[in-house]
Order: C-alpha cells, then structure tokens, then sequence
C-alpha cells in the first residue's frame, strides 16, 4: 500500500512538472514578440534581398505588433551574416534573409573547409518568402546578344579579356560563371564584389563585361537600355522580360537556376515561433499592397512552409555540388 501511494505521487509530481512545461512553452508562444526582431540580410543594402527583406519586414511590423528591423551584415558572400544568425539564440528575434546564394557559396565553402557553420543542421527553415528570376546582364558594348553569342564571341576572339562579376565566391553568379566557362569551354576572369549594388555599378560603367542577380536588381536598367539581359536560369520565359530566353533555350541546361528569397531560423528555434512567422510571412508576401510592391520588382509571391524550403534548399545542393567541386571554387 505504501508504495503504491509512493508510486502515485511521484507520477502525479512527473506529471505537474510536465503540465508546468507545457504551460510555459504555451504562455512563451503566446507572449512572442515582446520586443523588436532583427532579420538580418547578408549582403548589403541595395540588392534584391535587402529590397524584398524591408518590404517583407514592414508589413509583418504592422501585424506583429513589433518591428522588424532589417540589419544589413555584407561579406564572404553572405557568409558573415548567416553565422550571426546560426549563433544566435533560438528564441525568434533574429532572423536571416538569404537568396539562392545560400545553398551555393555554403557548399564551396564547406567543401574548402572554410564553412563557419552547416547549413543544413544549424539552420530552421521558415518559409520562402518569394521567387524572384535570376538573371544574366551584359554591358551594352559587348557584341553579344545572349548568352549563346557570348560563347560563340569568346571562342572565336580568344584574345578578348573579359571579367564576370559575382556578389561573392561561391554566390549564384559565381557558380554559374564557373559553369558557364566549362560547358562553353571559354576564358572569363571572375571578379567578386560584396553586394549586387557595387556589382552593377561596375557592370554599367564597363569595369566588367557580365555580370547578373535576381531580376530586381537590375530590372530598370534592362528596361532603360543600360544593361542587357542574355539569359535567365528560370525555368520558363519571365513575364517581365518576354523576349530573354532561357539558359536551357540557349543549350545551357546546366545553369537552370530558381531563384528565391527564404527566411531562417537558427535551429532549435521553438515550433510554435517557426508556426507563427511562417503564417506572418505568408500573410505579408500575399497581401494586395505588398503583392502591387512585389510585382514591380518582378517578384511571385510564396509564403512557403519550413517544410517546402528545406525541400528547395537541399535541392540546389545537390544540384550544384559536384559543378562546384569540379570548378574547385575554394
């Protein structure tokens, strides 16, 4: 009898211990946010992912009851600011917006031995918050009008000394340009700058001959006539530019490409936070004065789950792991 009564208290005390978890982990859930989020872009400002980051981040201020506050930490191609976030507590006050450089420069790095962290383990994905084309420019001097005249162009003038820019090593462009030289069997030097801005500023003045990002970077100078769109890594013609074929078009299949912007968690964040700013985001990116801002940019709206976007992330690795082992990018 004794130790039936002593076995009845210890499952009722386990079980108030595990009631007063619940009820805490619940009272948490429901009290986020209690204070400002940083959602940190890795690039810096000026480009695609601040442009959408800032779009994103004011409407989920106005319904989150909080500011979002997007902190701008450029460098080692995005590197630098998705440590911070992989570091960083896992209580859903800091963030990370990345692009489709993520799964690209983390497999170049981690197959150098450089990576400061593992993209697939300290890392909870949220949601993509948009898709947004990628695409190939040119300066208007260069005698090519897409990127199949460009192969032909450089095979045929070998003496031509022509430099691609990218936003970094082991960034979108970067691989591709690498990509792009194998299977075209031609000579481009590469040139990383640390953002898409500073790259396009050298691409108009003619510093650098190819160059490219996501469509919105570089949109209204396509549209001007100041730089020339050759290709697009899309897997279809973009609404927006109609008559810029794709790479598979062009015979470059290899550098079909879905271009995105997601946002991340570190890991162990709590699944009723990833719930909340997955629904957030979802909410942001579909709502009719965001989708019009959207839209101009060349943006679709997403609004993925955590689910979906490691799906996609651990799908372009391995699409391009053994390109970038090949092109030994370290």
């Amino acid at each position: 009898m004794a130790f039936t009564k002593r076995r009845m208290v210890q499952v009722l005390a386990t079980g108030l211990v595990a009631l007063a978890a619940l009820s805490s982990t619940a009272v948490m859930a429901q009290a986020y946010p209690s204070k400002p989020i940083k959602l940190i872009v890795p690039f810096p400002a000026g480009g695609t992912t601040d442009i959408v980051a800032r779009i994103v981040a004011q409407r989920m201020s106005e319904t989150m009851g909080q500011p979002v506050v997007v902190d701008n930490k450029g460098g080692a191609g995005g590197a630098i600011g998705a440590d911070l976030v992989a570091k960083a507590a896992p209580d859903g006050y800091t963030l990370l917006m990345h692009n489709i450089s993520f799964p690209l420069s983390y497999v170049a790095q981690s197959l150098a031995n450089r990576s400061p962290f593992n993209a697939e383990t300290d890392f909870a994905g949220v949601s993509i918050a948009v898709y947004v084309p990628f695409v190939l420019t040119a300066n208007p001097a260069v005698p090519a009008k897409d990127l199949r005249e460009l192969a032909n162009l450089l095979k045929a003038n070998k003496s031509l000394q022509y430099n691609y820019g990218s936003t970094g090593p082991g960034t979108a462009v970067h691989v591709l340009g690498e990509a792009f030289k194998r299977d075209a069997k031609v000579e481009m030097e590469h040139v990383p700058f640390k953002g898409a801005a500073p790259l396009k500023q050298e691409l108009l003045s003619g510093r650098i001959q190819i160059g490219g990002d996501q469509l919105s970077s570089s949109l209204a100078e396509i549209r001007n006539g100041s730089l020339r769109a050759i290709a697009t890594t899309a897997s279809k013609r973009i609404g927006s530019l109609p008559d810029v074929p794709t790479v598979r078009e062009l015979g470059f299949a290899s550098l079909e490409l879905e271009g995105w912007n997601g946002v991340f968690a570190p890991a162990k964040t709590p699944k009723d936070i990833i719930d909340r700013l997955q629904k957030e985001i979802a909410a942001a990116v579909r709502n009719p004065e965001v989708m019009k801002r959207l839209a101009d940019l060349g943006a679709d709206p997403v609004g993925s789950t955590p689910a979906e976007q490691d799906a996609m992330l651990r799908r372009q690795m391995d699409q391009f792991r053994s390109v970038i082992r090949d092109m030994k990018l370290d």
